[in-house]
């Protein structure tokens, strides 16, 4: 392949627009550099998480929060260093892995990348959709087809400033926050059952339901688009490359905003595995869909004294607001892909329409097909997870040898305890992946 030209920067409208205070204390430069880690943290929270991690709880207890961390730190890793490959090269992943590969090895490599990102859509357009239902009782295929319109919202937004998206992802993530603290609060959870939960159990590998959930929890949580959409939006902030001290900044507050907010992401996941264990643990409930979830939330016989419709409404707002903030960074994946590896020339706002169409036309012929049978809508959230856990090695691998790579990014190369915990991470993640994929088809 031609090499990028320096000029094609990745988001170019706003990459470098943010300005960053020269000469401030460390509070101020890391409010600078606060931002772009809470858009890759949705992508550890989104709906697709959430069956998940709440179906640990009510089988397993507190067993899997053992899990939920373990993965939380492998996703601070590649993070992190998806963040440095963006700051050091000034390209992003999907750039720099069309440039190293040859152009049938690229067109192929796009591909994967694009229905990557459409499994992901599945999740996020399915979760908003639904929460629109049960908030609004409007016919599911209605709301999907206004969740898959909220790209012109995008296009509005990306007018107003970088920052602007930024913030109002933060609310978004702030709402699921507060949602489930509160209901996890009126659970009344067990606290040496929690930090016993943290502890890594034998159990996760002897049970084999136990170890099924376990990996279906590692394959929901590291997403391959985040990998790509992490290496162009540490780009916002203005740097002058020529000066290494610069690049050695953006690189340490990039990446204590990154691990900031996915520790935020960690906090959900918990909260959500958590809820479930309170709530749902020995009740033999079937919690397989987000409706199932809404309603036991306001049946006394299952979740007890606490259950009211209060606590089904906040539940659908929370899921609404983490579909609404994942479509955002979804259709910015997207365009990072479309962009990096085909050079695709056209206006942005066309640009992000093709994008958004791309990804959203399965779920719409989905719904449209089983338009009145939620449960095998809903049913494509399993194999958009089975998916993204094929397309997880053709990002992480990339990711890996490049920052690794002396000739690449020279002095901020990986260092060898780093790269050596990433090759790990990546093998693990890999061969855990596999495992879940055979386990599910032969379930088919």
């Amino acid at each position: 392949m031609n090499n990028i030209e320096p000029t094609n920067k990745s988001l170019d409208e706003v990459n470098g627009s943010v300005e960053v205070p020269q000469g401030v204390g460390f509070w101020r430069t890391l409010m600078a550099y606060t931002g772009p880690g809470i858009l890759i943290a949705v992508g550890y929270m989104d709906p697709g998480n959430w069956i998940t991690s709440i179906a640990g709880g009510a089988q397993f207890k507190y067993t899997l929060l053992s899990v939920i961390l373990i993965s939380s730190l492998i996703a601070m890793l590649l993070q992190a260093m998806s963040a440095k490959l963006g700051i050091v090269t000034g390209k992003d992943l999907a750039q720099l892995t069309r440039e190293h590969t040859s152009k049938g090895m690229g067109i192929f490599l796009w591909v994967v990348a694009e229905l990557a990102i459409m499994a992901t859509d599945i999740a996020e357009i399915i979760g908003s959709g639904i929460a629109i239902k049960l908030l609004f009782n409007i016919p599911l295929i209605v709301g999907i087809l206004i969740t898959a319109a909220d790209v012109l919202i995008l296009l509005v937004l990306m007018k107003l400033g970088f920052r602007k998206i930024e913030a109002i992802v933060a609310t978004l993530v702030s709402v699921i926050l507060i949602v489930f603290a509160y209901e996890v609060s009126l659970s009344n959870p067990s606290i040496a059952g929690i930090i016993k939960g943290y502890l890594p159990s034998s159990q996760i590998i002897t049970n084999h339901s136990m170890l099924y959930l376990s990996l279906g929890i590692v394959g929901a949580t590291v997403m391959p688009h985040d990998l790509y959409l992490g290496s162009s939006i540490s780009q916002t902030r203005k740097l002058d490359r020529s000066k290494p001290d610069d690049i050695a900044k953006a690189i340490k507050f990039s990446t204590i905003d990154s691990n900031i907010q996915l520790i935020i992401a960690f906090v959900v996941n918990s909260l959500l595995l958590i809820l479930g264990a309170a709530l749902f643990y020995g009740t033999n409930s079937s919690l397989g869909r987000f409706v199932d979830l809404f309603n036991a939330l306001n049946n006394r016989q299952i979740v007890g004294a606490i259950a009211s419709p209060m606590l089904s409404m906040l539940f659908a707002v929370a899921l609404l607001s983490s579909g609404q903030s994942s479509t955002i960074t979804g259709t910015l994946s997207g365009q990072i892909i479309m962009e990096g590896f085909i050079r695709l020339r056209m206006p942005l706002w066309a640009q992000r329409l093709l994008t958004r169409l791309l990804s959203v036309t399965p779920v719409l012929a989905f719904a449209f097909y089983y338009h009145g049978d939620e449960g095998k809508i809903e049913n494509l959230l399993t194999f958009s997870q089975v998916f993204l856990s094929v397309a997880l090695p053709f990002a992480v691998i990339p990711l890996v040898m490049y920052t690794s790579s002396k000739k690449l990014m020279g002095q901020f190369a990986n260092r060898a305890w780093v790269k050596y915990s990433a090759w790990t991470a990546t093998i693990v993640l890999i061969g855990l992946n596999v495992y879940l994929i055979l386990q599910t088809l032969s379930q088919l």
